[in-house]
């Protein structure tokens, strides 16, 4: 890996074959990049329990590695069809020394959202982070082809899960925790084709400083993460073959981002490094702006 930004990781993702929902890493040809070789903890999260949604592969899987390398205990939520890929994301954890949380099912569910918070904090004993991570990312052409059953599909993976998660986690958060939200740079640019998915990363970055505004007196912070174009599995599911290939090429520094370039941003927001960062969101585009 190079010091240069703009080389240091892929800048274009050729012959990766499109996949159906809800995508898998392990049937990724081009492998993303989670930090596995180059993470290295600073012990910011000693003794924390965090519960992370969208934890098995992705910019999930390497926020999963980076708090297991800062001192964290992990639980990660995912749907069941993707377990291959939570599994590898378990081995991680546990070779970083941490225990690794398996918690399928899908959070569209309020049944489910309760069980996340009720199961971590009985196996692994309280919860100090949330990190609101997994989300439906959704197509369309114009509006006629936006399915009614998809969109509100998405805005409950997307907003109504954060909102359950919270409500549920709050009464086992102390001063010093953080919940960790993932918006977007959709929330502000809004392509044309993905008209639903920016609809709901906005609400996202609403969320969070509604959210902050109401948990700061209790010393709880609440932040959210923009990422920009990242090579995750999302990405094999919604653009087409010719499209990935170019992925990112736009951004200022010309390529994607990879997961593991969004952890420290978590991490960050997660720790008392950041403690005086509540309602903030944190772009990671690439230089794509976010004004």
């Amino acid at each position: 890996m190079t010091d240069d930004p703009r080389t240091s990781a892929p800048t274009e993702f050729p012959n990766e074959p499109e996949q159906p929902r809800p995508g898998l890493e392990d049937k990724m040809r081009t492998r993303p990049d989670h930090g596995e070789d180059s993470y290295r903890g600073k012990g910011l999260l000693d003794g924390r329990v965090a519960l992370i949604t969208g934890g098995d592969s992705g910019i999930g899987k390497a926020v999963a590695i980076a708090y297991a390398r800062e001192g964290a205990d992990v639980a990660i939520s995912y749907l069941a069809d993707e377990q291959v890929d939570a599994e590898d994301t378990k081995s991680w954890v546990e070779k970083a020394g941490r225990r690794c949380l398996l918690l399928p099912g899908d959070i569209r569910s309020v049944a489910q959202c309760n069980a996340l918070v009720e199961r971590t904090v009985g196996e692994l004993g309280k919860l100090d982070i949330l990190v609101n991570n997994a989300a439906a990312q959704t197509m369309n052409e114009d509006l006629a082809s936006i399915d009614d059953a998809e969109m509100e599909g998405a805005f409950a993976a997307n907003v109504f899960a954060m909102i359950r998660l919270a409500k549920a986690a709050a009464p086992h958060l102390k001063p010093g925790s953080a919940i960790v939200n993932t918006t977007s740079i959709q929330a502000k640019v809004a392509t044309e084709n993905m008209i639903v998915y920016a609809t709901t990363k906005g609400a996202i970055a609403s969320l969070t400083i509604g959210l902050s505004n109401l948990l700061a007196p209790k010393g709880i912070r609440v932040n959210a993460v923009a990422p920009g174009p990242v090579w995750t599995p999302i990405q094999p599911i919604a653009k087409p073959t010719d499209e990935l290939k170019t992925l990112g090429q736009s951004t200022p520094l010309g390529r994607a981002g990879q997961p593991g370039e969004l952890a420290p941003a978590y991490v960050l927001l997660a720790s008392a490094e950041g403690s005086y960062m509540t309602g903030a969101v944190v772009p990671v585009t690439g230089g794509g702006p976010m004004y």
